[in-house]
This record gives structure tokens, C-alpha cells and sequence, in this order.
């Protein structure tokens, strides 16, 4: 069973690898082909519709362009040039930075290799950046809020104990809803060395509990692949892999501290890089279907990764042009038709217990 487990993960790592979705420590040969990710979609203004955009070469390093260049398209339409806003680099980041600090960490120096990775990723910080920290265990702390203060945070990565059991899931649910009240480009990036074991809640319910403003989790598996999953030193490679893809993140792994910083510099230099499109959706009612959104280089080749969101929406909007007396109307016998079963049940009700009516007495005659 543990070897079938082992066979699996690495069949999948080969595949995202293939793929592109998945970016080890180590250098990949390849092409020079340029790849455009979506990483994050804000509609938190909708109609209003703002992304952020990863510009990479085949290697997984920033790659720049003429942002005029980008083509976008919703549900296969072009945007038209009136609709666009902006087109421009992104501008302040927010990170948080998600460590494993479990007893595991205390084995081969992965503590120390983690702090170092964080460290050289706080040196990276451009000025109105901000960074914070969080660690989970068996525990959840926030140990250094987000902030502007690279002092701040060295001290409080510097001051990092591991002990005790990993509850990583719960560690990212608080991260998502602290960085609710936060606007622009947020990204988490967490690092674990082995399996969740003590978390209450499950990667779905973090995937969910992303808001409208959006934002994207990147994993970093500290450790060795070819373990499997099956042992303290592996990783859930399948696991990490899909919560990466699920948030618009990427999946990585590092084996020792000096890959580990490499990849945590390389993750800052991509995030700073990023390009932001703000445009107004062509269709602007909140009528709960799903849009595809693409986006393209009008000068050269690009490979491109699919994203997508939904406005929302229970009762489907009205032009600004319809009759208010019609959605009334609509609105009335929507929650006429909720309440029928009620009123006919009733109905039922009331006739069972109606007395009979009386009759008169038939009379007979003779003659």
C-alpha cells in the first residue's frame, strides 16, 4: 500500500510537471516560451473587474512585457479597449508567510532552513509592502501581524520554536479571514515539512472561505518527495499540489535550506512583477453564472492558464431599462410558489375538519 501511495504522488508530480503548474527548487531545462497565469481576480467592485497577472519564461522567472500588449477576453469576448481601466505593474503586496512549526521542523534543521527562506523573502520587501507571520502546530498563532517593519518580522522569525503535532488547514482558514479587511495583491505562501494531522477543518473549507477580493496560496513542501506520504519526512504531494491550483497558487518543494531560500527569493521576484488589469465586465448583472476569463499577448506566443469567477447573485438582476412593477411582480410569486405547499396543506386541513352539512329528511309518501 505505501509503495501503490509512492507511485501515485510521483505520477502526479510528473504530470503537474508536464503540466506547468508545478515549480521545484531545482532549474527545469525547457523553452523559452513565455506562460501568463491569472493569480488573482477581484470583484469585490463588480462590475468592476481587476486581475493580477503572472508573466513567466519556461524557467518560472519574471518575465517583462509591454503591458498594452495583453489581450483580455471574458466568455470568449473580447474587452474592448473603452472598457479597460489600467494596465500597469503591480504595486503593494501583501504576504503572509505560513510556517510549519511542528516537532517534525526540529529534525535535519528544517526550522533553521524555513527562518532562513523567510528571512531572505522579508529582504526582498519593496518599500509599502507588507509581510506577516504566521505558525501553526497543533496551534494557530498570528505572531507578527502585517506590516511594514522588516525589523519586526526578522525578530519575530528569529524568535520561532517547533514542537508538538500539524493542524496546516486551520492555520490557512485564519490566514484567508485575516486578510479579509486587506485590499489589493495578497498572497499566502505556506511551508509545511509533513502531513496534517490536527486540523479541525478541511482544504476545501479554506478554498471556500476566499472572498470576492480574492487572493492566491502557494505551497512549499520542505522535504522529499520520494518518501511518500506515508511517513514523517514525506509530503502530501497530491495534497499540497491541489490546494496550490485551487487558489491560482503553485506547488513547490525544497530539500535543503539553500534551495529553500533560492525558491523563497524566486517566489518574491514573480510576486513583485506581476501585472494588474482593471476592466468592466460587458455583462453586468449579477445573474450567478460563471465567467471564463482569458488573457493573451497580442505580440508573441504565450502559453496561458484559464481563470474564472462568479458575480454571484440569487434573484437575477433587472436592466437599468425594465420595469420595476415586473420585478416586483416576479419577486411575489417566487415567494408565492415557496409558500404553496403551506396554503394547499392548510387548505386540506381546514376542509377535514368542516362538519357535515345536514340534509333534510327524505319523506316518503303512499298512497
Amino acid at each position: 500500500m505505501k509503495s501503490l501511495k509512492t507511485m501515485s504522488s510521483l505520477l502526479l508530480l510528473v504530470i503537474m510537471i508536464a503540466a506547468g503548474t508545478f515549480s521545484p527548487a531545482r532549474a527545469q531545462e525547457g523553452s523559452d516560451d513565455v506562460q501568463i497565469h491569472i493569480t488573482q481576480v477581484d470583484i469585490s467592485s463588480f462590475p468592476q473587474v481587476t486581475l493580477y497577472l503572472s508573466v513567466t519564461d519556461a524557467m518560472g522567472e519574471a518575465y517583462g512585457i509591454d503591458p498594452s500588449q495583453l489581450h483580455i477576453a471574458e466568455n470568449g469576448v473580447s474587452i474592448d479597449a473603452a472598457r479597460i481601466e489600467g494596465m500597469e505593474s503591480v504595486g503593494r503586496l501583501s504576504t503572509l508567510l505560513v510556517l510549519d512549526v511542528s516537532g517534525s521542523m526540529n529534525v535535519a534543521g528544517k526550522l533553521e532552513a524555513a527562518q532562513a527562506a523567510a528571512n531572505a523573502y522579508i529582504d526582498t520587501m519593496r518599500p509599502g509592502d507588507q509581510v506577516g507571520l504566521v505558525t501553526f502546530n497543533t496551534d494557530v498563532t498570528y505572531v507578527q501581524p502585517l506590516t511594514l517593519d522588516a525589523d519586526l518580522l526578522r525578530a519575530a522569525v528569529d524568535s520561532l520554536r517547533a514542537e508538538e503535532d500539524t493542524a496546516m488547514y486551520d492555520a490557512l482558514l485564519q490566514g484567508v479571514a485575516w486578510f479579509e479587511e486587506t485590499g489589493g495583491r495578497k498572497a499566502i505562501i505556506v511551508l509545511t515539512d509533513g502531513l496534517d494531522n490536527r486540523s479541525t477543518v478541511e482544504q476545501d473549507d479554506v478554498l471556500d472561505a476566499i472572498g470576492p477580493g480574492g487572493l492566491t496560496i502557494s505551497t512549499v513542501g520542505l522535504g522529499d518527495p520520494d518518501q511518500g506520504d506515508a511517513t514523517n519526512a514525506g509530503l502530501d504531494v497530491p495534497g499540497l499540489m491541489n490546494l496550490a491550483a485551487g487558489a491560482g497558487g503553485q506547488f513547490s518543494y525544497a530539500n535543503d535550506e539553500e534551495s529553500l531560500t533560492a525558491l523563497y527569493t524566486s517566489l518574491a521576484r514573480t510576486l513583485q512583477s506581476e501585472y494588474i488589469l482593471t476592466y468592466t465586465s460587458p455583462s453586468e448583472l449579477r445573474d450567478g453564472f460563471g465567467r471564463e476569463l482569458t488573457v493573451t499577448l497580442l505580440d508573441q506566443p504565450a502559453s496561458v492558464q484559464n481563470a474564472g469567477y462568479n458575480p454571484g447573485g440569487l434573484i437575477p438582476e433587472v436592466g437599468e431599462g425594465s420595469s420595476f412593477a415586473l420585478f416586483v411582480g416576479a419577486t411575489l410569486f417566487l415567494t408565492a410558489l415557496l409558500f404553496l405547499p403551506q396554503i394547499v396543506s392548510l387548505a386540506g386541513s381546514l376542509r377535514d375538519d368542516t362538519p357535515p352539512e345536514k340534509t333534510r329528511p327524505k319523506i316518503r309518501f303512499t298512497d
